[in-house]
């Protein structure tokens, strides 16, 4: 096999990955709407919190200019996810500002306006201060950090499974999403030769895996006890 076919190969093979990982995301990424049908409909953000949405916004830019040409060449499909990611973070707290209480909304806003504002400092450091080399460090290492930490919060929930040993707050349907969109990206990363991308969501993949296992594990128990109830004679 020439090297030219091999090449093309791995071409394909790369960008298959990397576009099954938008896919998955666009599945996470429509995960709350059901969550903002029932504001809307409710007319109120209830105990919802935004905070989430907040988080994932910044995490979405810092990734998307991680994504960028000027910042790494290549990775194109790094930067459309996370473009994507960030229209719908943008919906979504759009909605909740409206909604919310007064004192909420102005905090929201408040948030809202610290993420750009944090969002324009990384651009400005990064092509003012910064070589090419350099640049992809910084960001590469600042999207690392902020794909771990989102990785990072399903810990919360996992360990309300463990505690309850019930999978009521733990879709199965997210969770699958969730390692799949981090093993496709897992794949890309290696395919690119890109540790700010295989490393943070080979972690993703290791987490989802554990949440499937987790779903399988519990529900299956769950499953059992209703074949088998306890009755006292």
């Amino acid at each position: 096999m020439s090297s030219t076919v091999v090449s093309s190969v791995y071409v394909v093979c790369s960008d298959a990955a990397g576009i099954a990982g938008n896919i998955f995301a666009f599945v996470l990424f429509l995960s709350s709407i059901p969550t903002f049908r029932r504001i809307i409909r409710n007319e109120s953000t209830e105990m919802f919190s935004g905070m989430p949405y907040i988080y994932a916004l910044l995490n979405c830019l810092i990734c998307l200019w991680y994504g960028m040409p000027l910042v790494s060449p290549g990775i194109i499909l790094v930067a459309t996810v996370n473009s994507i990611g960030a229209i719908f973070q943008l919906i979504y707290i759009s909605v909740f500002v409206v909604y919310a209480e007064k004192p909420m909304k102005l905090k929201m806003m408040g948030l809202l306006i610290s993420v750009f504002a944090t969002f324009a400092s990384i651009v400005f450091v990064s092509m003012r201060f910064l070589d090419f080399p350099s640049r992809q460090l910084f960001v590469g290492y600042l999207s690392v950090a902020s794909l771990i930490s989102m990785f990072a919060s399903p810990l919360i929930i996992i360990k309300l499974v463990i505690k309850t040993r019930s999978v009521e707050y733990m879709p199965f349907s997210l969770s699958l999403a969730t390692f799949l969109m981090s093993l496709a990206f897992f794949v890309y990363g290696m395919f690119k030769h890109d540790a700010f991308i295989y490393i943070p969501n080979g972690i993703g993949t290791g987490l989802g895996t554990l949440q499937l296992a987790l779903y399988a594990y519990f529900n299956d128990a769950s499953q059992e006890e209703l074949k088998h109830p306890l009755i006292d004679p």
